[in-house]
């Protein structure tokens, strides 16, 4: 069980901060029930309730700075998924961002960058679904390195450029 004040990632909601902890004074709402309060990091004027116990959506802790730093170094080496159907791909990315799986959100990101790279080098439009998911991929990504790294979200994409080494090809990343 998490604890307040906690760091969590929360499904698609992303980074969340445990607010508080107990049952919720709502009318129909069981008095038994226990439920987080969590408030997500990077959407204004928000709050989530879950059941603790709720199963629904992907509830973690925050990937650690020694996980993230350990990510970024074997990013070379972390292969880009090759879907050539657009239904299965865009399946694949749905499924994998509902993982919230730090390793899989860099290969949908990995991905989606060499995609629009081919796309533009043959002179073709990147396809709305790419820029779709890779924004998605992004922002559940970056907010939580940043969180981990101490840093601002719009800073990790330097970072990790910083890290590796190869900040034209991390441009996208």
């Amino acid at each position: 069980m998490f604890q307040k004040n906690d760091y969590v990632i929360y499904g698609s909601n992303g980074v969340c901060m445990v607010k508080d902890i107990g049952p919720l004074d709502i009318p129909g709402v069981p008095a038994e029930r226990i439920y987080y309060t969590l408030v997500p990091r990077y959407t204004k004027d928000s709050q989530i309730f879950t059941p603790v116990d709720s199963t629904k959506a992907v509830m973690r802790p925050l990937i650690c700075r020694e996980d993230v730093m350990q990510l970024i170094e074997e990013l070379p080496d972390i292969e880009p998924l090759w879907v050539t159907d657009e239904k299965q791909r865009e399946t694949q990315y749905k499924e994998t961002l509902r993982t919230c799986d730090c390793r899989e959100l860099l290969r949908i990101i990995k991905t989606i960058y060499k995609r629009m790279q081919e796309r533009i080098a043959e002179g073709k439009k990147v396809t709305a679904s790419d820029e779709r998911y890779f924004h998605m991929a992004e922002e559940s990504l970056y907010g939580e390195f940043a969180i981990a790294l101490g840093i601002e979200r719009e800073e990790v994409k330097d970072f990790i450029a910083g890290k590796t080494g190869q900040a034209r090809e991390m441009q996208a990343v």
